[in-house]
């Protein structure tokens, strides 16, 4: 080998070395910057899973929900959502003369019975994409099965902060409980002038347990301390003892993170123990039962939640007229507008997809910007999850009858919590 030679090899072997540093390096980020909120994100697994392609005269898109158990009404309401939205869609000529079809499985709320459906929407049905669920303990199984399969999910209430971090298919048109925890601390520190709270979890419930743990994190960064937290589990229906507890601590205010179906004897024994305190929580209160359930106990309460059929948005006032000239009622909790929602994001990327595939409909979904929905615009950021308000509601005496109003609405912002979940 001649001198020019040695020196071209020598100058080769840097630059492939350079490269192969670079490439290692980049290789070895785990972070990337959002664009919409200026904060970091965890880059998610990319699926390799091959996806479904639309092959008929129709466009099949699935639908999760809990259509028996104790989160019917939820279930029930995300499937009426999602439907009205598809038959807006068909009404308006679809897309390039085909029609979308939603397939409708049920889970019974059992996060193993949820996995089943997702798998039978897609590897059976062929869909290419799938809605759901309302809760995150089924939404995880299922969401695992989509990521594998390469076919898109939007969850639809599932609020549990690492959802979609399980891939590149996995998105969310609720909030997450690091937004809503703070939002609720935030809430309690400043609107009520609350200081020393004590909060009430369901152990068994990651919703609850997560959620506890978001607002006690944010509550403490704002200066307000936590007194005392007491435990319970889902189907329990006895709290005085933990109660009674939480009254020896002296608190200023209670925070319970669980389901509206314990809530409600929780804030008759509140009363019934004499702890006179602001009762308050997150979106697992949204029920009209509870209002019943929670008796006199329950006024003066207040959650967090994704939407009110008694907002004056025009979005709003929109949706609940189209709601009820086609079902004769009006939305029974706000899972039917982050139904509605959750359909319309799919079916707006569906226009925007290069080919009619899960593939390029996944990639569409990402690339969602200021979505106008029913229950907030919708910006889909690059962790999957939306971004987009909450509003707290409270529950009052209005004409003589209990009702949940509308009481303040806070703008989206980064708690900076997300990765603590």
């Amino acid at each position: 080998m001649n001198r020019l030679s040695r020196k071209h090899w020598i100058f080769t072997l840097s630059g492939l070395l350079s490269i192969f540093v670079l490439f290692a390096w980049l290789g070895g980020c785990k972070t990337e910057e959002s664009a919409t909120s200026g904060t970091t994100a965890t880059v998610r697994p990319e699926s390799t899973g091959p996806g479904n392609k639309v092959e008929g005269d129709t466009i099949p898109i699935g639908i999760i929900a809990s259509l028996s158990g104790s989160e019917k009404p939820w279930g029930e309401e995300s499937v009426r959502g999602a439907q009205l939205a598809v038959d807006e869609f068909n009404a308006e000529g679809g897309l390039n003369g085909k029609q979308v079809v939603l397939l409708v499985e049920d889970t019974g709320g059992q996060p193993e019975q949820g996995k089943s459906a997702t798998e039978r929407l897609i590897t059976e049905k062929k869909v290419i994409a799938v809605l759901g669920e309302v809760a995150s303990g089924v939404t995880a199984p299922s969401a695992q099965v989509a990521q594998e399969k390469g076919v898109p999910i939007v969850s639809i209430g599932s609020t549990r902060v690492d959802i979609t971090d399980i891939g590149n298919m996995v998105f969310r048109v609720c909030y997450t409980d690091d937004f809503q925890g703070a939002m609720m601390a935030k809430f309690a520190y400043e609107d009520l002038g609350l200081r020393r709270v004590a909060i009430l979890t369901d152990r068994k419930l990651p919703y609850s347990v997560g959620l506890s743990e978001m607002f006690r994190e944010y509550f403490t960064r704002l200066g307000g301390k936590i007194v005392t937290e007491e435990f319970y589990e889902k189907g329990q229906t006895d709290f005085k003892a933990q109660l009674t507890n939480i009254k020896a601590a002296n608190p200023d205010g209670l925070f319970c993170s669980g389901y509206f179906t314990e809530i409600g004897p929780i804030a008759r024994q509140r009363k019934e123990v004499g702890l006179n305190v602001p009762m308050f929580g997150g979106d697992g209160w949204d029920s009209r039962e509870l209002l019943q359930a929670g008796g006199e106990g329950i006024i003066g309460g207040y959650y967090s939640n994704h939407y009110s059929n008694l907002e004056d948005r025009l979005e709003v006032k929109a949706f609940v007229s189209k709601y009820k000239a086609k079902y004769g009622e009006e939305p029974a909790n706000a899972m039917s507008a982050l139904g509605y929602d959750a359909a319309g994001v799919v079916l707006d990327a569906l226009k925007r997809a290069k080919s009619l595939d899960s593939r390029a409909l996944r990639d569409a979904i990402a690339e969602t910007k200021n979505f106008p929905g029913v229950s907030g615009t919708i910006t889909i950021g690059p962790d999957g999850n939306a971004q987009k308000p909450g509003l707290v509601l409270e529950a009052k005496l209005v004409n003589g009858k209990p009702a949940w109003v509308p009481f303040k609405r806070y703008e989206w912002f980064d708690p900076g919590l997300k990765k603590k979940a």
